[in-house]
């Protein structure tokens, strides 16, 4: 398969789970692979599995200095990126009332400046092979959650973050598009280190399909990556096992205009009609 035909693709937090399955099945593809990771062993791992078509970087993308290395590195190694996928992240799972200011910190580093400081580094990369006159074929995959789609009790952090990542997908679908570059973003679903306590209950098939396996998400992934979609910006998919969805963000739904200013006594009545009726999606573990 030749999809991704010596396309350069960076993957952060590439070294386990879904991001190690997304650099093995962008190499199969035909890509080049930046894998990166904190830890050389495991990053060492997957580029080895790679062959020479893959370099290591260990440089920690929820820095701003981190994040420039990191591409650098890629156009150092291959000349150019075609393709971010933003994959990094960690959990600190607290309760609102118990969870501290280092572990709100943190998991919002990692995540959502994770996630942006990449994605500033590429874009201005981007704009100046652009503005050049070169020919740009970018693409970038963020990673959100259906947490940070729906919340999830106990992870108001990373909740919080992961929302940010779907709003920051639509942003820069919108500013990046002129210099021929898509954004989109997916909630996957498997087992990693970060899901075990999630998924413990769901035993892995001996023989059949086994619907958590990381590999599932990759090959939208792979596609999104691709040439070929670059029609496809600013969507979310939900992906798990053999399912993709395409997710709708907040839309407006009813509304009242007066046509003046409302006095707090009035509203009432106004919001009770309005909420009417209304089912959002459950917040997971409520």
């Amino acid at each position: 398969m030749t999809l991704c035909e010596d396309r350069v693709v960076i993957v952060t937090g590439a070294g386990r789970g879904i991001g190690r399955a997304h650099a093995l099945a962008f190499a199969e593809a035909g890509a080049r692979v930046v894998v990166n990771d904190l830890s050389a062993a495991v990053a060492g791992e997957v580029a080895a599995s790679i062959g020479p078509r893959a370099v290591v970087n260990t440089d920690d993308v929820g820095t701003w200095a981190g994040a420039r290395r990191l591409v650098e590195a890629a156009v150092d190694a291959f000349g150019g990126v075609d393709v971010l996928v933003n994959n990094a992240g960690i959990v600190r799972d607290r309760m609102i009332v118990s969870c501290t200011e280092d572990e709100w910190d943190e998991v919002i580093r990692v995540h959502l400046k994770g996630h942006f400081a990449p994605l500033h580094h590429l874009a201005a990369h981007w704009r100046a092979v652009a503005k050049a006159g070169g020919t740009v074929s970018g693409r970038v995959i963020n990673t959100s959650s259906g947490a940070g789609l729906f919340g999830s009790v106990g992870q108001a952090n990373y909740s919080a973050a992961k929302a940010g990542i779907a709003a920051l997908t639509l942003v820069a679908a919108a500013e990046l598009g002129r210099y021929g570059v898509t954004v989109n973003s997916i909630a996957p679903s498997a087992r990693t280190r970060m899901t075990e306590h999630v998924f413990d209950s769901m035993a892995v098939p001996e023989h059949g399909f086994d619907a958590m396996a990381p590999e599932n998400v990759s090959p939208l992934v792979v596609w999104l990556g691709s040439a070929e979609a670059g029609e496809v910006t600013g969507k979310m998919f939900e992906v798990d096992g053999g399912r993709i969805c395409l997710v709708d963000g907040w839309q407006r739904g009813r509304e009242v205009d007066k046509g003046e200013r409302w006095t707090p006594g009035e509203l009432g009545a106004v919001v009770r009609e309005l909420v009417a009726g209304h089912r959002p999606v459950p917040v997971y573990g409520a």
